[in-house]
């Protein structure tokens, strides 16, 4: 059976890094399953009783997507949101680790290495240890998405921390769907001219497609591959 694992920091990382890929894959025939690791909500400035309310509707918008989507029902690590360096490194890759061994996926879609936000970079490396390779290894591929708002603005001049994409998926037909699913996350987009917001978002998709020649297109980082 073909499998897909995302191992994602956030509710919305998901649809905002690689919705329209999920769903081109779920057309050929994939299982897809999402994991989050943070809760999305918890470093808001709120009383503990609005943020365990915020939490559980950002877990019901997360399941819904996943439902719209026809994924399967998604998994929570309930870890908090942007501190995850606050967190045992150890207890995330457990973490990840259960959900890999459990799914057994072929391949696993994460966050680019070097993104802003602290989340993403720890969601990387627990992916990273938590899939090592092992004499037993149903891990084939792993890629890294770009993040609206996290992997374009970490602003550096270091080559090798900037997101080169090598793989890039034709997503023309799914970018819609992918645009109108993301109302679900509406209070996380933001206006225009910002990059989380509808217009950059297809406009990002648009960028990728004239950099391979098609008109949409979803960019990654390949990091491993197993033929």
């Amino acid at each position: 059976m073909k499998k897909i694992l995302v191992i994602a920091a956030h509710p919305d990382d998901e649809l905002l890094g690689c919705g329209a890929t999920l769903l081109y894959y779920k057309m050929l025939g994939y299982k897809i399953k999402i994991v989050f690791l943070g809760d999305g909500e918890s470093s808001r400035d709120k009383d503990e009783n609005e943020l365990s309310k915020l939490i559980k509707m950002r877990k019901k918008q997360a399941e819904l997507v996943s439902n719209k989507c026809n994924f399967l029902k998604p998994s929570f690590g309930n870890f908090p949101d942007n501190k995850l360096d606050n967190v045992p490194f150890l207890n995330i890759v457990k973490f990840v680790e259960k959900h890999i061994l459990l799914f057994k996926p072929k391949i696993i879609l994460t966050h680019f290495e070097s993104d802003l936000n602290i989340d993403h970079q720890l969601a990387f490396k627990a992916v990273i240890t938590a899939s090592r390779p092992m004499s037993k290894c149903f891990v084939k591929k792993i890629y890294c998405f770009e993040t609206p708002s996290s992997t374009d603005f970490n602003f550096t001049r270091n080559n090798f921390k900037r997101f080169n994409p090598n793989y890039y998926i034709d997503v023309s037909k799914f970018i819609k769907k992918k645009i109108n699913i993301l109302n679900i996350y509406k209070k996380e987009l933001k206006k225009w001219p910002h990059s989380r917001s509808l217009k950059s978002i297809a406009n990002l998709a648009k960028y990728r497609g004239s950099e391979i020649g098609v008109k949409y297109a979803e960019a990654f980082v390949l990091i491993r591959e197993l033929a």
